[in-house]
């Protein structure tokens, strides 16, 4: 099969991983018998790392082990999808060459969808069947980060639920929300009903949708419109999921207890969140999305804002909002306190500056 996946005759290595070299198709061919080639052993064929084709043993860092053959072959049958009309013998080529490797390795290596610390859930079902199973089995915490506006009735009384029998089961669960959930009665109903088994806080903004449980096992979406996801279970990226949530939460404020004060008569907590946004050069719709509310209502935020700040255009509001220090955290006085706004009194010149 040395002829199979050849495709060049040099030295050198400027091929896909469909038309390996000949040097390149006996480490490769080694490593799905074996199970691991030593690093050492991979060094004349960088095309094989280069090509993903071989990855390092996280277990020995001396050795290197196969990307499975129908992992290979997915790869490669979406690279040659784009390109059949410009070749469709290519196809065939790709998948008989794979199918050659696959056969080297009598079953031991498994498809890395369903056997790897990553998993690809495609599908709202298939998200939804895992979610549950994760579910079912934790045992003792559930963190989760749910970016957006208010909770929607039907989603609270389909986690319901759920939460009540994890309560029933001694789990814990910490959610982060941003501000603008706080506005939702459904969000406290359902807090109340989950008693002292659930902590809810908030946030301007946090990130993208997270769920963790047992700090073993993370949900994160893995398109735009969430009907994928990525079931992870590496225990590293596990962890470093989990530090970015307790690191939000440190920061987040009780759903329990009031916003703190702006430190600005006029400014409320959301308008200052906006005026930051804003000062970072971000358009009405991004800062929308990023703090859960509609651009309507971030729309008419702005122009109270402007209203109090005294602007008549959206520079001058620039200018205005780095005057009264909305462009970063509160800034503080000697004596702790913040500083007194600056006058919102409106400027003499024109909003173009002249």
């Amino acid at each position: 099969m040395t002829g199979a996946m050849a495709g060049h005759d040099t030295n050198e290595h400027p091929h896909g991983a469909d038309r390996l070299c000949e040097a390149g198709d006996r480490v490769y061919s080694r490593a799905v018998r074996q199970g691991r080639v030593p690093r050492d052993d991979a060094e004349a064929v960088p095309c094989l790392v280069e090509l993903a084709l071989l990855h390092p043993d996280p277990d020995d860092m001396g050795q290197l082990v196969p990307t499975s053959p129908l992992e290979v072959m997915t790869r490669l049958l979406r690279s040659v999808d784009a390109e059949v009309s410009a070749s469709q013998a290519r196809v065939g080529t790709a998948v008989a060459a794979v199918g050659w490797y696959a056969g080297l390795d009598g079953g031991r290596v498994q498809p890395p969808a369903e056997s790897t610390a990553i998993r690809v859930l495609d599908g709202l079902q298939r998200i939804r069947a895992a979610m549950d199973e994760a579910t079912e089995t934790c045992t003792k915490e559930v963190l989760a980060v749910q970016p957006g506006g208010i909770r929607r009735e039907d989603e609270l009384r389909e986690g319901l639920h759920r939460g009540l029998e994890m309560r029933r089961r001694g789990v814990r669960m910490r959610d982060l929300y941003t501000h603008v959930a706080r506005h939702g009665q459904g969000l406290h109903n359902y807090m109340e009903l989950m008693g002292d088994a659930a902590e809810a806080r908030t946030l301007d903004e946090v990130v993208e949708r997270l769920i963790v449980f047992d700090r073993v096992v993370a949900f994160i979406p893995a398109n735009v419109d969430r009907t994928m996801a990525l079931e992870i279970r590496h225990p590293a990226l596990v962890e470093y999921l989990v530090t970015v949530f307790e690191r939000l939460w440190r920061l987040a404020v009780p759903l329990t207890a009031p916003l703190p004060s702006t430190g600005i008569e006029g400014i409320t907590h959301r308008e200052r969140s906006i005026a930051a946004l804003l000062a970072e050069g971000h358009q009405d719709a991004v800062i929308a999305e990023r703090l859960g509310i509609s651009v309507r209502t971030c729309r008419a935020h702005i122009a109270r804002l402007s209203e109090t700040l005294g602007a008549a255009s959206r520079t001058q509001l620039g200018v205005r909002i780095a005057q009264a220090g909305l462009d970063g955290p509160p800034r503080s006085g000697t004596d702790g306190e913040l500083l007194p706004a600056v006058s919102t009194t409106p400027v003499s010149e024109s909003p173009t500056g002249r």
